[in-house]
């Protein structure tokens, strides 16, 4: 069976990019289709794997701007017709609006696009520009997003919480495939200068509905105490501006310091309301506890007083209150361990195979390669 992989873009390191190189490898030799790729921008996986661009890419400003010209994309894919047994999508946004030209058409949802579903938190680190242009565009693009919508033949939700925004958005009902983790914590570590062990831990890109400010804000009220955070993003330079003397912003890091900054953290936090979120897997993995936003994916991976607290609120109070819950507990590093390798790659290989297969009609794909350990990290 012939397949073909589209995602939206390949500019930033987010989980979607992070999750890619799982789907590829759970589909071997399928070619890989994208918008926009700027390979400093992304994770280092990509620079072994061939991927083709639309015409936009040849402008190298678009590339930095993304989110700015999030309605040029609609039409980027809509004049992308792909010729396979299978088109295997991965969106949060426009790669589901590729034309299948003969085979069928399915899709990996990690949300329905923000830009249109979501657009207060989206939105919330936008200067003026890029909300009238929101404003401007919304009708349009929600008529294409609906039009491309029905040309899909079979839809997947990475967590229970994307799964009820399919439902909202486009009345289906989808199957949750939850994303593996994707990091080795049997991998090389590389310490990060100038970090002391024994810190609080925020991975995630600095963007509005992530409320990485939120929890800045909480530190500046813990002076004894120490936050790193791992990301970059449109609000990195607004948060950097008012930065607590104990909290540390070290931007983007490689996966080896990635490591060893999980590896000696105490608790992550994350007051994101994610749609699934990778990073309380990750930090599992490493026997790490969390502190979560009681929301979204968080309730598919975050186990209440076995692998971590909640907290009904993305504000400093709250966020500080649920540290200390964290730390006044004893926890069983084995048993967060195991729940987060229950997220395993091989597992997640399968599903997808077994579910291109019965769309696309035949009794079986065959086994994926194995990827060794259930944990495996990108190529």
């Amino acid at each position: 069976m012939s397949v073909a992989v589209v995602h939206d873009h390949l500019v930033q390191r987010g989980g979607a990019e992070r999750l890619l190189p799982a789907i590829l490898r759970a589909f071997p030799g399928a070619p890989l289709h994208t918008s926009l790729y700027d390979p400093a921008a992304t994770h280092d996986a990509f620079r072994a794997i061939d991927v083709t661009t639309r015409p936009i890419d040849r402008v190298a400003f678009l590339r930095r701007h993304h989110r700015a010209i999030a309605p040029l994309l609609a039409p980027t894919f809509s004049t992308l017709h792909l010729d396979a047994d299978l088109i295997f999508c991965s969106s949060a946004g426009w790669s589901h609006g590729t034309v299948a030209t003969a085979g069928r058409k399915l899709v990996y949802f990690h949300a329905p696009a923000r830009w249109l579903y979501a657009r207060t938190g989206f939105l919330s680190s936008a200067g003026p520009v890029v909300r009238l242009a929101a404003a401007a565009t919304r009708a349009p693009l929600l008529r294409w997003d609906r039009r491309a919508a029905a040309t899909i033949d079979g839809f997947i939700a990475n967590s229970s919480e994307t799964a009820r925004r399919l439902g909202d958005a486009y009345g289906v009902h989808a199957p949750v495939v939850p994303p593996p983790l994707v990091i080795d914590p049997g991998g090389v570590q590389r310490p990060v200068d100038g970090i002391a062990p024994g810190f609080a831990l925020v991975v995630a890109r600095l963007i509005g509905y992530k409320h990485v400010d939120a929890v800045v804000a909480a530190f500046a009220g813990r002076r004894d105490d120490s936050l790193v955070v791992v990301g970059d993003g449109p609000d990195a330079e607004r948060i950097r501006a008012d930065l607590p003397a104990n909290v540390t912003l070290v931007g983007l890091v490689d996966d080896p310091e990635l490591r060893w900054l999980y590896a000696h953290a105490r608790l992550l936090v994350s007051a994101s309301h994610e749609d699934f979120g990778m990073t309380p897997p990750e930090a599992g993995v490493f026997g790490l506890p969390v502190a979560v936003l009681r929301a979204g994916g968080h309730l598919d991976t975050v186990v209440e007083g076995a692998t971590g607290a909640f907290f009904d609120r993305p504000d400093p109070a709250a966020i500080s209150e649920a540290i200390d819950l964290v730390d006044g507990q004893s926890w069983d590093a084995a048993r967060i361990r195991a729940h987060a390798r229950s997220f395993d790659e091989d597992g997640f290989a399968r599903r997808l195979r077994s579910i291109a297969a019965e769309l696309v009609g035949v009794d079986a794909l065959g086994p994926a390669p194995p990827t060794g350990d259930p944990v495996a990290a990108p190529p």
